[in-house]
């Protein structure tokens, strides 16, 4: 059976009329009060919720009613809904357990899937008893991170859109695929596309698709990103260096749900889950024109954020044993140990570069050491020296040099003097990450 509560007569009857169609048992109610009755006295498949009543239209009444529920039948999945104005609210239902939220005015074939896919799931559950969270790798046990990932556990089987923030290095790509491998889509597509490295003439190719001989060079079809996420999760990295006319582009597709191959006009329907990254203050970006605000609020119905590796210096110790356990067995070594002096010298360092620093630091250390223990002077020596790489690393010859041989040698060189931060990287080329990408691309530069 399922439950209806809204104080709408008009949405109830609407409602029962679609459900008992699609074979479902609808018992509607239309105040708090009824649904815990019901709530108490019989034990709903499922429960669809308005979070707004007549008595509070700021939601209170809505969220109060759902701890309630999920206090007398935690195992009931819950479906809220609410219009687009009031989204805020669904993302606090999310927090205090719902299952998915649905917009009015709802489309009757999403509503139902969104129904058939929460009762599926809550059976699976019940049957399996498990609960089980993939963390995709993600190492660390600080109290910022375990924050992290139990939003990502709570939000991981909707639908909602979620935007990854943090600097370069901190792991929002893992963010990402933890929150598609928790998902009702982990068994679709995860696809990931840098927007970064892609060039505005190239956008709609990318992302769309195109038929052969659409334009010039297009010699065969090709699928788009889309079409090859669809049922799954697409992960658009790097989306703050979406230049602005690619911005109505995608805001166009995220709005409908429709594209259009290049060079065929028939429309497409995409379902897909997305999920968004940067490391760029997108706030600052829409204030100063530079992203636009309607597609900010469509990639950030749940925003996670990703604390930097110096704010988080109890994970080092793990994260260091993670990395030199995995690079002994890559490289047929025996199992190094680490002091705890060369554990606290490395809780001292800035890494700017996050995660992806350390990890190129252990390694580097670990390959040129000579010790079966790795102590503070091991991993400072090799800090120092990468800290103080001379200008001769980026300085080209220029007899027999072409410029293209000098711009790549320079690109190569500032990776590897700022550890892959491409953030420092084309800031000390004096270039956008967008155009740092696109060079990258063009020369066959691996990050």
């Amino acid at each position: 059976m399922i439950l209806v509560i809204d104080d709408d007569i008009a949405i109830r009857t609407s409602l029962s009329l679609v459900l008992k169609r699609a074979g479902y048992e609808v018992q509607t109610v239309s105040s708090p009060a009824e649904a815990m009755t019901v709530v108490r006295e019989t034990a709903p498949t499922l429960i669809l919720m308005d979070m707004n009543f007549s008595l509070s239209t700021d939601g209170a009444e809505g969220l109060t009613l759902l701890k309630q529920v999920k206090i007398f039948r935690p195992q009931v999945p819950v479906i809220l809904m609410t219009a687009w104005g009031s989204i805020q609210l669904a993302v606090e239902g999310i927090k205090a357990g719902a299952t998915d939220f649905v917009t009015k005015p709802w489309d009757n074939l999403s509503l139902l899937q969104s129904i058939s896919t929460a009762i599926k799931l809550s059976q699976e559950s019940t049957a399996t008893g498990s609960d089980e969270f993939d963390r995709c790798g993600i190492v660390g046990q600080s109290p910022q991170l375990i924050s992290v990932l139990e939003t990502v556990r709570r939000i991981a089987r909707t639908d909602a859109s979620v935007l990854i923030t943090g600097e370069s290095g901190t792991g929002k790509e893992l963010i990402a695929e933890a929150i598609h491998r928790n998902s009702c889509r982990n068994n679709k597509s995860f696809v990931k596309v840098n927007l970064g490295g892609i060039s505005q003439s190239l956008f709609e190719s990318e992302m769309f698709g195109h038929r052969k001989g659409a334009f010039t060079g297009a010699v065969s079809d090709r699928q788009g990103r889309f079409e090859l996420a669809d049922k799954g999760t697409i992960f658009l990295d790097e989306i703050g260096d979406l230049d602005k006319n690619c911005q109505v582009k995608l805001l166009r597709v995220l709005q409908d749900r429709t594209y259009e191959v290049l060079g065929d006009s028939h429309q497409r329907r995409t379902d897909v889950r997305v999920v968004s990254a940067t490391n760029a203050n997108l706030n600052s970006m829409v204030a100063d024109g530079t992203f636009r605000e309607d597609l900010f609020y469509r990639i950030n119905l749940i925003t996670l954020h990703l604390p930097p590796l110096r704010e988080r210096p109890d994970d080092i110790p793990l994260l260091v044993n993670h990395f030199i356990e995995k690079a002994c067995k890559q490289n047929a070594m025996p199992i190094v140990k680490v002091d705890d002096s060369a554990i606290n010298y490395l809780k001292g360092l800035p890494f700017t570069g996050n995660i992806r620093e350390l990890k190129n630091l252990v390694e580097r250390t670990l390959l040129v050491s000579d010790n079966s223990r790795l102590t503070a002077d091991d991993f400072r020596r090799q800090y120092n020296s990468n800290q103080s790489s001379s200008d001769e690393d980026v300085q080209p010859i220029f007899e027999g040099t072409t410029l293209d041989d000098m711009e790549r040698q320079m690109i190569v060189g500032a990776i590897a003097r700022y550890n892959g931060n491409m953030t420092q990287v084309a800031a000390s080329l004096g270039l956008s990450r967008g155009a740092l990408y696109r060079r990258m691309e063009k020369y066959g530069i691996k990050q």
